[in-house]
């Protein structure tokens, strides 16, 4: 993909200045403009999920955070943006299976982060907050995306011709797109109740 359309972004710590602004203020200037395509990784949904279990925001912040979540993504739909999310669901058995490679590896050390050692022994902490994210933030104009990762390559091949199949373009293969719907599937909050998703 033309690097010129095709950005992103993974921002850093918050500075004192962001932290003493409006919560979404910070993404604002990475939204893409008409042609352009912005690939978060993480995004503002840090505030669903890592701050809360790690303590970095206030439970009056965390509860703000998911009341004005799906105001925010409505306002990015009206300015014509469309949005798709993906929650990437890995189990518990994995993510440790990883977690390990990339320390051992030093070609995967750069990976791992401080956050991501205390990870593992939060996972029933993440699922819960993760949980609750899914239920107050998948709306019917900006679904959350379920896939499951636990096996890389047919994932990434799955999410692929998911993004391809919900835009229209010029030699589009309609059974090029066509993917595994084990694999990619669209969230509802039933899934929970039936433990389809990791945790």
């Amino acid at each position: 993909m033309s690097p010129r359309a095709v950005r992103t972004v993974a921002l850093p710590k918050p500075s004192d200045r962001d932290r003493a602004s409006w919560y979404f203020q910070r993404y604002v200037p990475h939204l893409p403009a008409n042609g352009e395509m912005m690939i978060f990784n993480r995004s503002w949904y840090n505030r669903a999920g890592v701050e809360p279990v790690m303590g970095f925001c206030t439970p009056a912040e965390h509860a703000a955070f998911l009341d004005s979540a799906p105001e925010f993504k409505d306002m990015l739909r009206q300015g014509g943006i469309t949005l798709i999310k993906y929650w990437l669901d890995i189990s518990l058995e994995e993510q440790t299976e990883r977690m390990e490679a990339r320390r051992l590896d030093p070609l995967k050390s750069w990976k791992i982060s401080s956050i991501d050692k205390h990870a593992l022994a939060k996972f029933d902490d993440y699922t819960e907050a993760r949980n609750l994210m899914l239920r107050r933030t998948s709306t019917s104009f900006a679904p959350w995306t379920i896939a499951r990762t636990n096996r890389k390559r047919p994932a990434r091949i799955a999410i692929i011709k998911d993004i391809l199949a919900r835009f229209d373009y010029p030699g589009k293969d309609v059974d090029l797109v066509d993917h595994d719907g084990g694999i990619v599937f669209e969230f509802d909050p039933v899934l929970l109740d039936k433990g389809w998703l990791e945790g």
